[in-house]
């Protein structure tokens, strides 16, 4: 059960009479020892025992397996719970990882790192959030630094670490879809004829197809399936510079999008005009056996930007040519359901959250629609 002593000189046949306080020393249920301190007489000191032994022997073996569980994870720090976490998640891609490393190195081990894992609450969660937004970090990248705190603390919280949820009355950073600076038709006809062919084809293919920066470097003319259907099998790798499955899907599965007629255009006459190796139409420009690299486009919006050629606004990027497709179809009311689907989010949520405010009129349109019937 444990032992209770003294550390002064005296002689045990005289502790009931010397001055110097009780200690105890016992096992914890995750087996190690534990000494506490302070007890006045010998039968507080037992009494103390007592309730360790009783308190074990009530929780049986699966309590105390959980109790285990919070004495080691609990005192561990988020360095080292986050390094475990990251391991068990083997399906995340090369980019993916190369993601998670970005944020946890720049983002949450600075602020989070040597914080032991049983004090985190909501207060640390606001306070984390709070010092992002002090340090003028951008919006998608707290957004994304907060999922994967989340993610590793509910992971945290099913092991039994925290008896209150650590993310309750937590209010997440929230995109705004405001600062998604979306150019008008005037300014993309202005951007897709700034660069060279490639950048035309990259242009109509993210603006037209609803495509990734990656998905466009990837472009096949076998991939046309119909007139008016392009199907996305895969994407150039950011990370690894090859060819590699869609984000959100696994290897083999596509997705099938709109292919209006001015971007089967492009694609005709650029494989026309540049030809293609093995359908690719676009390949590195100093090795054609390498796929197109994502720093050559990258490259060409800072020259199309410092032109001064195109009317390019303050805050829009090269993915903003994507937020233009979905503009161009929500706005069109074409179902956000489909819209999803086509620009390949995870869930609905995603296109919900991030486009809602391009949905014109949804209230008034509606109760003008439901008006018909109720006064025919």
């Amino acid at each position: 059960m444990g032992s209770f002593f003294k550390e002064c000189e005296h002689p045990r046949s005289r502790w009931s009479k010397c001055p110097h306080s009780y200690k105890i020393r016992y096992r914890s249920a995750a087996g190690r020892q534990v000494e506490e301190s302070g007890f006045a007489t010998q039968e507080r000191a037992i009494g103390r025992l007592t309730e360790v032994y009783n308190a074990r022997k009530q929780t049986g073996p699966q309590g105390r397996t959980k109790a285990e569980r919070i004495s080691a994870y609990g005192a561990m720090r988020f360095s080292e719970y986050a390094a475990e976490w990251k391991a068990g998640q083997r399906d995340l891609g090369p980019a993916s990882v190369r993601h998670l490393d970005s944020l946890l190195e720049h983002h949450m081990l600075p602020l989070l790192g040597s914080r032991r894992m049983n004090t985190f609450d909501h207060k640390v969660v606001d306070s984390f959030i709070q010092s992002m937004e002090r340090a003028g970090v951008g919006l998608a990248t707290q957004v994304n630094a907060f999922d994967k705190l989340k993610a590793i603390l509910l992971d945290a919280h099913r092991l039994g670490l925290f008896e209150d949820h650590p993310l309750a009355g937590v209010k997440p950073p929230q995109y705004d879809p405001k600062r998604a600076v979306i150019p008008s038709p005037e300014q993309l006809q202005q951007i897709r004829v700034a660069g060279d062919d490639r950048f035309r084809l990259i242009t109509d293919l993210m603006s037209g197809c609803g495509m990734r920066n990656g998905e466009a470097a990837a472009v096949n003319l076998r991939n046309i399936v119909a007139d008016d259907v392009y199907r996305i099998t895969e994407q150039v790798n950011q990370t690894t510079g090859h060819y590699a499955r869609l984000k959100h899907r696994k290897t083999g599965e596509y997705r099938d999008v709109p292919l209006p007629a001015r971007v089967k255009d492009t694609i005709e006459w650029y494989a026309d005009k540049h030809g293609t190796v093995d359908g690719y139409l676009l390949r590195h420009p100093q090795n054609p056996s390498l796929p197109f690299p994502h720093y050559h486009l990258n490259n060409q919006w800072r020259r199309i930007k410092m032109a001064g050629d195109a009317d390019i606004p303050e805050g829009m990027v090269i993915y903003s040519l994507r937020h233009f497709f979905a503009s161009n179809c929500l706005t069109r009311n074409i179902p956000i359901t489909d819209v999803a689907e086509w620009m390949g989010h995870k869930n609905i949520d995603v296109t919900f959250k991030t486009y809602r405010h391009l949905m014109p009129g949804s209230l008034s349109t509606a109760a003008t629609i439901l008006n018909y019937q109720l006064t025919a």
